[in-house]
């Protein structure tokens, strides 16, 4: 009997054992693939410099891990504040390892909840250079910009690759309504304003629900957010993210 108990406890040990590994494994992988593609790239999709710095930088591209997560970077479209592409062709979600796993599990916690809902990224990791170019474009005053712009100075936590916009799209792949866009300015995105929109009709009980499920997914994960946009979700403090990571440039 008790050598009964001892082969059951060693079993168990062994899978959670091989369980954590098995994760760590497929994150490691993604890096390696990463650097191989840097020296091996199929000559009709030459890879864009900005992706090469992001691997330089060792970030993963998240579709190397989980495929069920929708890109579609906004920066790499006119369909945003600025009104011009700054991505080009680039459309990947790039993040540190470890804000990566995070994003995986987000994905795997909303499918708990609703299984044929996907997150969709919106932005991920942003090079400082970009980051002054929407700084000096955004025309208000200082003190208002903060609430919606980092100061390139000191940088955004996607200057470190370790913050995602974000939402959510449904089975047919359409992103639920947040009740205003992506990149909105002003009061209607503020998650610390839910309460009041709805009182005043300006939102939605269910485009407030919609919110709620994303953040939902996104603090289990280990994320949280900010008061000005209900789509940004940083994985640290800045902190954090100075002594851990080192900022695109």
């Amino acid at each position: 009997m008790k050598h009964s108990f001892l082969l059951i406890l060693f079993f168990t040990l062994y899978c959670c054992s091989s369980e954590k590994k098995d994760n760590t494994t497929t994150v490691t992988q993604a890096i390696a693939r990463n650097q191989k593609l840097m020296v091996k790239r199929p000559v009709c999709k030459p890879m864009t410099t900005l992706e090469k710095s992001l691997i330089e930088a060792g970030l993963i591209d998240v579709a190397l891990i989980d495929t069920t997560i929708i890109v579609n970077l906004k920066y790499s479209t006119t369909d945003n504040f600025l009104g011009f592409d700054l991505y080009g062709d680039f459309n990947k979600c790039y993040l540190q390892p470890d804000v990566a796993e995070k994003l995986i599990k987000a994905q795997q916690y909303l499918n708990e909840i609703k299984a044929s809902y996907h997150l969709i990224v919106l932005d991920a990791a942003r090079p400082r250079s970009i980051q002054q170019i929407f700084w000096d474009t955004l025309k208000m005053p200082v003190s208002e910009k903060v609430k919606f712009v980092a100061n390139p100075k000191n940088g955004s936590l996607h200057n470190f690759g370790a913050a995602v916009d974000i939402s959510i799209a449904d089975e047919n792949k359409i992103a639920l309504d947040m009740g205003c866009p992506y990149d909105y300015i002003g009061e209607l995105a503020y998650p610390t304003s839910e309460t009041k929109m709805l009182s005043e009709g300006k939102l939605s009980q269910q485009q407030v629900d919609n919110r709620k499920l994303l953040r939902t997914v996104m603090y289990k994960a280990g994320f949280f957010n900010i008061q000005t946009e209900w789509w940004h979700f940083n994985s640290c403090r800045r902190e954090e993210a100075i002594i851990k990571y080192k900022m695109i440039e």
